[in-house]
């Protein structure tokens, strides 16, 4: 899609490239990155169990919190990238700002977690009454 600020870009909206350049990005991302890639398959195996179960709020929850994570976790790692693009050095500022693209991570993890154990433990009380 042509940016109409910047005068770049092509013509026309194309969907079906938005949704490739998507899926590759999330491709690369639980390829090359760890924290990104256990969070995923940990929330598939949940994902998949909970649908089996037919619990569909359990499911929409844990599929919420897992793509607020991922998508906290992508960022984060987006930004470190930028900034260890731009100084390779040692800085003050780009410190900072990895530390709050970190926290910024860590409370997405931690909400993430805290949804996964009550999960787990709902569905274990459900497998084995």
């Amino acid at each position: 899609m042509r940016n109409k600020f910047l005068g770049t870009g092509e013509h026309g909206y194309h969907p079906f490239r938005k949704l490739k350049v998507c899926i590759s990005g999330l491709r690369y991302a639980i390829r090359y990155d760890f924290s990104v890639a256990y969070k995923f398959y940990v929330a598939l195996v949940m994902l998949v169990a909970l649908f089996f179960l037919r619990q569909w709020i359990d499911f929409f929850l844990i599929m919420a919190a897992t793509g607020l994570v991922l998508i906290a976790e992508m960022f984060n790692s987006a930004i470190e990238a930028l900034c260890d693009f731009i100084e390779t050095n040692e800085n003050e500022k780009i410190k900072v700002i990895k530390d709050i693209s970190a926290a910024a991570t860590g409370i997405s993890i931690l909400l993430w977690f805290i949804v996964v154990i009550v999960e787990c433990t709902r569905y274990w009380q459900v497998v084995y009454p």
